[in-house]
C-alpha cells in the first residue's frame, strides 16, 4: 500500500475538490454552509491533491517534502475541526459530516503518512 499512498492521495484530494467545486452551490444549501467556504475546501483539496501527486512522480522525495505533507494534513484536520465547531449551530448534519469526516480522514492520512515517512523518501519500483 505504501507503493501507491501518494497517488491515491492525491487522487483523493483531486476527485473530491473537483466534485465539491461543481456542486458547490447545491452543496451550501445542503450542508447550510457559506459557498465559499465549500470553494475553499474544494480548492484546498485541488491543492493538495496536486502536491502529493507531485511527490508521487518523483523517484526521490526530499524529508522536508514529505513533513510537509503530513505538516498541511494536520493542520487541514484542525480547521476542518474548527470549521465544524464555528458552524455548529448554523449548518445541517449533513455540513457537520462532511467536515468533521474529512477532519478525520486527512487527520489519518497525516498519521500514516508520517508512520512510513521513511519509506516515503523513495519510489517503490
Amino acid at each position: 500500500m505504501t507503493r501507491h499512498l501518494l497517488r491515491i492521495d492525491s487522487l483523493a484530494g483531486l476527485f473530491a475538490g473537483s466534485v465539491m467545486l461543481v456542486l458547490s452551490a447545491w452543496l451550501s444549501a445542503l450542508y447550510a454552509l457559506p459557498r465559499a467556504v465549500l470553494v475553499a475546501v474544494a480548492v484546498a483539496n485541488m491543492a493538495y491533491g496536486t502536491y502529493s501527486g507531485f511527490l508521487s512522480r518523483r523517484q526521490r522525495r526530499p524529508y522536508a517534502m514529505i513533513v510537509a505533507l503530513v505538516a498541511a494534513n494536520g493542520v487541514w484536520a484542525v480547521l476542518c475541526f474548527v470549521a465544524a465547531w464555528h458552524y455548529r449551530e448554523t449548518a445541517t448534519v449533513f455540513g457537520l459530516a462532511q467536515l468533521i469526516g474529512e477532519g478525520m480522514i486527512v487527520g489519518g492520512m497525516a498519521a500514516l503518512e508520517w508512520r512510513v515517512r521513511a519509506r516515503l523518501l523513495v519510489a517503490e519500483s
